[in-house]
């Protein structure tokens, strides 16, 4: 029985053995009716031949045909083009075993690729439905302003100067948030080249400080660096586009954090190869259930007051895509009612 347990049978192994079985059975059969040998022999050697190639017919023509119809389906081969090769160099090497395990490795892979298909069917719903809104919010602004100056009040020295400034504000918002798409999609579709230099991470975010220094000034909030982080370090990567991650990093601190807090920039020499940069703040914090979803386009841990502070809502999506063409990653830390800390590494560069 350990031979019929053997997992890579053939059908002419299988034959052999079932022919030989019942042919021996029917030989000692005649023998114990007392027939002669040579009629004992004859009824072996007959019996052994019809239930051969019977039963390797059968298995050969019925099950094996069943079994390339399975592959067809699952490797989806075309039999016009492909028929010998498969008979010659795919079916005689699989059992009915491997054939049962490559069906089940088949369903696996089908059912994470429908369950990957119906996850980028719901961004996919989420993200037009958030693009709509995102466009409709301006639109609807600009729409307003422009038919109340029409109907009247572009006569009205109080109201036309205000209307139009704020028509022009929102204007300028759906110029950013097209921007922020256009970029977005070149950043994914590999279009944006790096143009990679060597320089000190610590001066570029002095430089995104001071360029920010207005608006932190507003709420009061004071930038500086972590303690034990002001060694100069040196990172190769495109300054341009990192200086735009620190951007959106700094001012969304600056716009979400505290008012009289602070912003705290981290800069660490991880393993001589690497660079650590964290953008951290005391602000309310992120909740634990948005924290997986925080850098996908449009996505607002508080959807309300995130509208009326401003901004597209593509800020971290943008520097995730900006980060991640640099070869790294970036990701968040974050307690509600303590603060949050975004930190990403870039390749370490050598000193001027």
């Amino acid at each position: 029985m350990s031979v019929l347990n053997t997992k890579n049978l053939s059908p002419r192994f299988l034959s052999f053995i079932t022919a030989l079985i019942i042919a021996s059975a029917n030989a000692f059969l005649s023998l114990f009716l007392q027939l002669k040998w040579i009629t004992t022999i004859g009824v072996f050697i007959f019996t052994y031949i019809i239930i051969y190639l019977l039963y390797y017919y059968t298995l050969q023509r019925f099950i094996y045909r069943k079994i390339k119809i399975i592959y067809k389906f699952i490797y989806q081969i075309k039999a016009t083009k492909k028929e010998e090769f498969f008979y010659k160099n795919i079916l005689p090497q699989k059992s009915i075993e491997q054939v049962s395990e490559d069906v089940s490795k088949w369903a696996i892979k089908s059912t994470n690729e429908i369950e990957l298909l119906r996850s980028n069917e719901k961004f996919r719903k989420e993200f037009l439905m958030n693009l709509a809104h995102e466009l409709r919010t301006p639109i609807f602004s600009i729409q307003g302003y422009v038919d109340t100056l029409l109907n009247g009040a572009l006569d009205d020295p109080e109201v036309n100067v205000r209307f139009l400034s704020n028509a022009s504000k929102s204007i300028d918002r759906l110029v950013r948030l097209v921007d922020d798409l256009d970029q977005i999609s070149r950043l994914e579709s590999g279009k944006v080249p790096l143009m990679q230099t060597s320089f000190c991470i610590q001066e570029l975010i002095k430089e995104v400080y001071e360029e920010l220094f207005l608006k932190a000034k507003e709420r009061n909030i004071s930038t500086q660096f972590k303690k034990g982080t002001e060694r100069p370090l040196f990172v190769f990567a495109d300054k341009i586009k990192i200086k735009q991650v620190l951007v959106n990093l700094i001012e969304n601190a600056i716009k979400y954090g505290n008012q009289n807090g602070f912003v705290t920039a981290g800069c660490y020499d991880v393993d001589d190869k690497h660079i650590l940069i964290e953008i951290s703040d005391n602000g309310p914090g992120i909740a634990e259930e948005h924290l997986s979803r925080i850098f996908e386009r449009f996505y607002r841990a508080d959807r309300s007051r995130s509208r009326d502070i401003g901004g597209t809502g593509l800020g971290l999506a943008i520097v995730k895509h900006i980060v991640e063409a640099h070869g790294h990653t970036v990701n968040v830390r974050s307690k509600v009612g303590v603060g949050s800390s975004f930190g990403f590494t870039l390749d370490s560069g050598p000193s001027k």
